[in-house]
C-alpha cells in the first residue's frame, strides 16, 4: 500500500500551510495511508533533533514509500535518506520550495541567519540519497521570497529531480492546492 510522510517546514506544523489538509484529504480518498509529522522545536529546527525525529518516527519505509518535504522539511528528509541503512529503498520524494541557499532578503534578523547556517553549511551526500530513491519532484516559484530559483539546478543535476517552476506562488504558504505533487504520486 501507497504511504506518504509529509514533513513541514521551519516555523511550520502539520497544518501550517493550506495545500497540506488538500493533500491529506485527496490521499484520503485514493486510501494512500497519509502522515503529516510533527517536526520538534520548529521554531529553532536543528539537524540532529529533525533527523532523529525522522528515524524514530518513520518506521516502514518501503518502495510504496513518498516523502512530501516543504522547504526545510526537504532537507530534513534528504538527511534522513542520507543515513538510512542501504538495501532500503522508496518509490519517490516531492520537495515543495526545497532549497541548498536561501536568499539574502530571507533573514529577517541574525537569529534567522544562525538557525540556517548549519543546514546551509552541512554537506549532504546526494549519491546516498539517490540510493534509497527511485524519483524526485523538486517544485519551484518563480517569486519565491526565500528560495534562490537556480536552487532547482541542483536539484535537477544532482537528483536528477524532475523540475516544475509554478508562477506566482511564493513560498507555497499560501497556496490552495499542488496538482503536481498528486500526479506524481499516482502515476
Amino acid at each position: 500500500m501507497k504511504k506518504v510522510y509529509l514533513v513541514h517546514g521551519w516555523e511550520g506544523s502539520p497544518t501550517s500551510e493550506r495545500w497540506f489538509n488538500w493533500l491529506k484529504e485527496e490521499l484520503k480518498e485514493k486510501n494512500i495511508k497519509f502522515d503529516a509529522l510533527e517536526m520538534p522545536n520548529a521554531d529553532y529546527p536543528r539537524i540532529s533533533e529533525w533527523v532523529s525525529y525522522l528515524n524514530n518516527t518513520v518506521k516502514e519505509i518501503d518502495e510504496e514509500t513518498y516523502f512530501v518535504g516543504h522547504s526545510m522539511g526537504c532537507q530534513a528528509i534528504l538527511r534522513f535518506l542520507e543515513k538510512t541503512p542501504e538495501n532500503i529503498k522508496i518509490r519517490g520524494c516531492i520537495f515543495v520550495a526545497g532549497f541548498f541557499n536561501l536568499k539574502e532578503e530571507s533573514y529577517e534578523c541574525e537569529e534567522d541567519r544562525e538557525i540556517a547556517k548549519p543546514w546551509i553549511e552541512t554537506p549532504i551526500n546526494l549519491e546516498k540519497v539517490k540510493e534509497h530513491t527511485i524519483n524526485f519532484l523538486a517544485i519551484f516559484s518563480d517569486d519565491d521570497p526565500d528560495v534562490p530559483l537556480s536552487d532547482s539546478k541542483i536539484f535537477k543535476e544532482k537528483l536528477h529531480a524532475e523540475i516544475i517552476i509554478k508562477n506566482n506562488e511564493g513560498h507555497f504558504n499560501k497556496t490552495a492546492e499542488i496538482k503536481e505533487i498528486l500526479d506524481f504520486i499516482l502515476k
